[in-house]
Parts: structure tokens; sequence; C-alpha cells
């Protein structure tokens, strides 16, 4: 028996943008190992695939087992509700204005990642380890995996999709700049008495946004940040109590509320690197980049990295090449900095009460509403985060 076992490819962690990469680069006909646990907890988290990350999705085979729980996202809609002296009307994006049926598919989490598990279980291209990786030794032509339970690995190209806390990102020297917002996200799954229409609801608040998301049924999952003190009062409310809360926030606008499913506590925060590959490691998802949920632009940006990634090593013998990895970070870095930056910039205008701010959000909110060609603009580059599925 050998003293270890050697891949062209490991993937360090199997939440829904590892198992992604998995199966991308095995139907690319690329060997992956895979560590870590496959799951996601069910904390009243959903995600909105974008109409390209649903496409990526189709070409991995993995829409057939989600079609009957995901709901269409026909209509985004904004709605300025910070009280502000420059308060605009809500404005609406119609995904029928771009000739989509809809701007993408909203799902649970944990039901996304279930069937991304059940589908790479299935590949002969992908060795699932469940367990942890705890060393991560890089060296001129291989990186070196180890950890309990498992022989040692050596691969030549090692993919970080390990989280904000990246194991991958530290061996690899790669530097990070992390924040924190005076945020908690609280998140859960609501039943409702009026039908959603397929319409999303963003509510921007001076706390940040509350967004009601559609998904199948008379159903919608909440995503509402608070300030820390705040988020810590409603989630200590029963039931009942925090669904009226939610009720009010929302103004009604999909009558009475009853929850129905687990909730969830997130504080808030963001995450940027410097580059994204370096000494045979790349980096996807959060461990590349983390910022608030707004615009349906975190789990579609991770999604992009998995195509960029596929598409830098296509045809290539060694995965892990200085120009190969060089070719990827250089077609990530425009994409994440500007979709960060935005997100992060319209959030901190939320948390602030200057007019300047207010002024200047209200002005773009109210030309997003008067002027067709930039509200179709605004729309298309929203949904360039999830676009590319090859």
């Amino acid at each position: 028996m050998t003293n270890q076992q050697h891949c062209d490819i490991a993937i360090v962690g199997a939440g829904a943008v590892g198992l992604a990469a998995a199966l991308a680069l095995a139907s690319a006909g690329r060997d992956v190992v895979l560590f870590g646990p496959a799951g996601a907890p069910r904390d009243g988290r959903t995600v909105a695939l974008l109409d390209g990350s649903w496409r990526l999705l189709e070409a991995l085979g993995l829409t057939g087992a989600l079609d009957a729980v995901a709901a269409p996202l026909a209509v985004m809609r904004l709605v300025d509700d910070t009280g502000s002296l420059f308060r605009q009307p809500p404005v609406e994006f119609k995904a029928a204005e771009l000739g989509l049926p809809a701007f993408g598919w909203n799902v649970e989490n944990a039901v996304l990642v279930e069937a991304m598990a059940a589908k790479a279980a299935t590949e002969p291209r992908i060795r699932m380890i469940p367990q942890a990786v705890t060393e991560i030794v890089a060296g001129g032509d291989v990186v070196r995996l180890a950890g309990d339970g498992f022989t040692p690995v050596e691969a030549r190209l090692v993919v970080g999709a390990d989280g904000r806390k990246s194991r991958v990102r530290e061996a690899a020297g790669i530097a990070a700049r992390d924040w924190s917002y005076p945020q908690v996200a609280l998140t859960a799954i609501l039943s409702h008495r009026r039908e959603h229409q397929d319409a999303s609801t963003e509510f921007h608040t001076r706390s940040g946004p509350c967004t009601l998301v559609p998904m199948s049924g008379r159903r919608s999952s909440l995503v509402w940040l608070l300030e820390p003190g705040e988020a810590e009062r409603i989630a200590g409310l029963d039931d009942i109590a925090f669904a009226r809360a939610v009720e009010r926030q929302t103004h009604s606008i999909l009558g009475a509320l009853t929850l129905a499913g687990p909730r969830g506590r997130v504080p808030m925060g963001g995450l940027s690197v410097d580059r994204f590959a370096a000494a045979r490691m790349a980096l996807i998802g959060e461990a590349a980049h983390v910022f608030p949920p707004i615009g349906a632009q975190g789990l579609n940006l991770g999604l992009r990295d998995v195509v960029a990634l596929r598409d830098a090593v296509g045809g290539i013998e060694d995965p892990g090449e200085e120009t190969t990895l060089a070719a990827y970070d250089r077609s990530r870095q425009a994409d994440v900095r500007l979709r960060t930056g935005a997100v992060d910039a319209l959030n901190r205008t939320l948390l602030t009460d200057l007019l300047p701010a207010d002024l200047m959000r209200g002005a773009g909110l109210l030309a997003l509403s008067r002027i067709a060609p930039l509200r179709r603009l605004v729309m298309r580059h929203g949904l360039a985060g999830g676009t590319a599925a090859g």
C-alpha cells in the first residue's frame, strides 16, 4: 500500500460551490477528489439561482431534481423603506423586459446541496472523502493534503471552496481583507395568505435590506438584516410573534404570515482577496469573496468562479501550472471586485442617514423607474453574475 494517493484536482469544501466545481470539472474529463462533509443546515436560507446559473446546473444534470421545488423569479421589486426625504416609489425589474420567463429560480439551500451531493456520488470521476483536510503543504509539482481518517492525497491543483476561514487560502499565502458590518441577517421560510406572483420584494431599511423571495406554493424565504441588538430581540420571539414582526416590516404585502420551517441567524461581513490563485491553489466562492445578500449575487458569483476555473484548465495537461492559474486570476479580478464593491457601497448607503447618500440612492431609483433602457442595462448586468454556463 502506498503512503499517499495522487489525483489531478482536489477540492476542499463540499458545499454548493465545491460540489458544483467537482461536477463541472468531472464533466470536463478531470479526475477529482472532493473533501469535506456534503451538506447544509436547514436554517431558512435559500439561494436565488440566476438564469445562467440555472443553465449551468441544467448542463450538469441537476435541474430535473430541482424543478418541483424551485420557484421562478419573474419580478424583482425594490422598495425604499428608509424614511428618507428623497424616498422614491417602488421600482420593478421584470424578466419579461429581457425576453426571459424568469431572472432565475429560488430553492432552499439544503435541498440544492442534497441534490448536488447525490449527483456527485454517482459520478465515476469524483471521489468523495467526507473527512476534513487539516494539513496543506505546497510543493513544486503537487500539493499534499492530509487529515484524520484518510490516506494523504497529492494533487496537481487544489481548489479552495472552504469558505471565509479558508485553509487553502492560508496555505497559498493569499492575503485577504476581512471586515464586518453592524448587522445580523435573520433567515426563515414563511407561508402566506396571498400569492407572491413569482415576485421578490426587497425593502431597503436603515438597518439594511429585508427581502421576501418566492418559493414553491404560497411560501417565501426571508432575509432580514438588522442591528445586532434588534436581531437578538426579534430572534428571541416565539414563532407567532416573529411572523407578525415580519408582516409589519414588509407592510403585509403577502398578507398574514406563518412560520413554515426553521429560522437562522447570520452575522454580516465581507471579504476580498488580492488574488484568486497561487502556488497550485485556486479560490472559489466564499474563500475568495464575501458580501451581504443583496441582489442575488453571492452563490451566483461563486458558480461563475466555477465556470471560469473549468474554462481555464480546459485542455491543459497540468491544471496547476502557473500560466493557467494566472489566466484564472485575470478572469475573476474585474467581475468579483465590481460586484463586491457595488454591494458593499449600496449596503453602506442604507446604514447612513446622510442627505447626500440618500439623494444619490433616491436619484438612482428614480432613474431606474423612469428610464427603460437604463433599467434593462442594469438587469442585464445583474444577470451577468449568473451567466456563462458553457
